[in-house]
């Protein structure tokens, strides 16, 4: 199996993955950091995929996406963006709004207390 049949597999298997440095327990970058305690603050379930433990999918899942960075998130087998677009997105409820059109469970209050403590 390519690591881009790997990638597409496991966007396609679970309702949201995150292609990050490290895990959502430890994440080894800023960036996914910021991506994975968002997820993990708003009470998302998620699939954490360490891209410094396969450089195939490091490489990878840049070329699926055709997009240069990571951290990487995917809701239902679509291709969100990355950190600052994820960062906007939360800050403007547009994450809110994706994850209730694509049925995935998340903590409302949690996003309302993220975009007050940024207002």
């Amino acid at each position: 199996m390519t690591a881009e049949d790997k990638i597409r597999e496991t966007v396609n298997s679970h309702d949201v993955v995150l292609f990050m440095k490290g895990t959502k327990a430890m994440p080894q970058c800023g960036f996914s950091s910021r991506v994975a305690g968002v997820l993990n603050y708003m009470g998302v379930e998620y699939v954490d995929v360490n891209v410094l433990a396969d450089d195939a999918i490091r490489q990878g899942v840049k070329e699926f996406s055709d997009w240069p960075t990571i951290p990487q998130l995917y809701v239902k087998g679509e291709f969100v963006g990355g950190c600052d677009i994820v960062t906007e997105m939360t800050l403007s409820g547009e994450l809110d709004d994706l994850f209730t059109q694509k049925a995935v469970a998340f903590d409302k209050a949690a996003a309302d207390k993220i975009r007050a403590a940024n207002a």
